[in-house]
């Protein structure tokens, strides 16, 4: 079989919001660039996660307020949710993105196919062989498989994306971002939802306090917790979760399970040839520049593990591209209803690293704008160093937190003092005077 060969400057493994971005960019500046995705262009986030989750949740947004309508004094009759009119409005939407993907790298040679590491940065794509100065991995990751009986029963987060009719009852396995925000969604959409988190307490990331403060809040909506419990097996094809916890063996029942624990990396074939190193939880190990062991082979995104998400990806491809970008500094967010967001750090980390730091609490009860839109649940909490007054981390749960943790992002970015953020003043009324103080 003959090869043929082709060089680039860069070659990108990998088009989801790692790999398309740089690609891009990199093309602007004149560069000569290839990219290769085996699968659609966007990857992960916008095909099987962040935006699909984000349609899914926006429609159940607006179910909700049609059926709360009437404390508004808008009176609604006849409420129901198609869903089928939900998941055609999800494939338009990320068609329309797709499109868009596409026009970002129409300075690109983009190669539809699996990319095969072959040491001496090179690639094989088929029977072509790429040659490149620099080889960027972008691959991203998939849904991890806790590993116990019955597991393959379970639905992964792409299988549940890809229903087509609801169930009447749901066990989510796991209580991370991707497991609230689906029960949130479902919950609201009228599915009888229990999460089952192995950790004390839900949202692992965030402080305690405030995570069992949205448990709470999420409880009032209807979604059942279990946490503190080690999930021991799937049985009766799924409809079973069986768990251990401190009071012992126990089990819940439900139409189906999905498994919501977390991503593995997703690695291409020939990192062993290409001699390059993994961490001891299989992600590519990379140095602040994004390098590997393998001179020329660098990794952004999921793959390498130190950030899971789609703008920390954009960001580190930023320091492979030699830009500047703070990622110390990168904000989450959870698209529960309500929201929850965070940047920085939190006390719970502070007090485990011993930093100084104290905290302020502002309630939305107190909100006018939160009031005036009948959302008044939530809380942000502000954590400062006392010694010195450098703020150090922000965590929000309550309405559009998710967009008021941009504010706090830059505040961290630009090292401002609790003074600082004092002597600012917020539009009123706004729901941002919350972070007023």
């Amino acid at each position: 079989m003959s090869f043929e060969m082709t060089a680039y400057d860069y070659i990108i493994i990998g088009a989801g919001p790692g790999g398309y971005k740089l690609a891009a960019g990199l093309a602007d500046r004149g560069l000569k660039v290839a990219i290769v995705e085996k699968d659609s262009l966007g990857g992960t986030c916008l095909n099987r996660g962040c935006i699909p989750t984000k349609c899914l949740c926006a429609s159940a947004d607006v179910l909700t307020s049609a059926k709360e309508a009437s404390r508004f004094g808008v009176n609604c009759s006849g409420i129901s949710l198609d869903f089928s009119a939900v998941r055609a409005r999800i494939a338009e939407v990320v068609s329309t993105l797709g499109e868009g993907v596409r026009a970002l790298l129409a300075k690109t040679t983009v190669y539809n196919g699996e990319a095969r590491l072959l040491g001496d940065r090179r690639v094989a794509v088929g029977d072509e062989i790429l040659d490149a100065d620099k080889i960027v991995i972008a691959t991203g990751s998939r849904p991890a498989i806790l590993p116990v009986e019955g597991a393959e029963h379970a639905l992964t987060s792409d299988e549940l994306l890809a229903l087509e009719n609801l169930p009447e009852s749901i066990v989510i396995i796991g209580g991370g971002v991707i497991g609230i925000e689906f029960a949130s969604v479902l919950n609201a959409m009228g599915v009888d939802v229990t999460v089952v988190e192995y950790c004390k307490e839900i949202l692992p990331g965030f402080d305690s306090d405030i995570a069992k403060r949205l448990r709470t809040m999420l409880g009032r909506r209807g979604i059942n917790f279990i946490v503190g419990a080690e999930v021991t097996a799937i049985r009766a094809e799924g409809k079973e979760v069986c768990y251990r916890n401190r009071k012992g063996e126990d089990s819940v029942w439900a139409d189906m399970s999905v498994m919501a624990v977390g991503r593995r990396a997703v690695l291409p074939e020939g990192i062993e040839d290409a001699g390059i190193e993994l961490t001891s939880r299989g992600f590519i190990k990379v140095a602040p520049d994004m390098s590997t062991s393998a001179p020329g082979i660098y990794a952004v995104g999921d793959v390498n593990g130190i950030c899971m998400l789609a703008h920390a990806a954009y960001a580190q491809g930023h320091i492979v591209a030699g830009d500047e970008s703070d990622v110390q500094v990168i904000p989450s967010a959870v698209f529960c209803k309500p929201e929850a967001a965070m940047v920085g750090l939190g006390e719970d980390e502070c007090k485990s690293l011993q930093i100084p730091c104290k905290s302020i609490k502002k309630t939305f009860a107190s909100n006018g704008k939160a009031l005036a839109i009948g959302e008044s649940e939530g809380v942000a909490k502000i954590v400062y160093n006392p010694e010195n007054g450098y703020l150090l981390g922000f965590q929000i749960i309550g309405p559009h937190a998710a967009d008021l943790i941009a504010e706090c992002a830059a505040l961290l970015h630009c090292h401002a003092s609790i003074n600082q953020l004092a002597s600012l003043i917020h539009a009123h009324p706004t729901l941002s005077e919350v972070l007023a103080i």
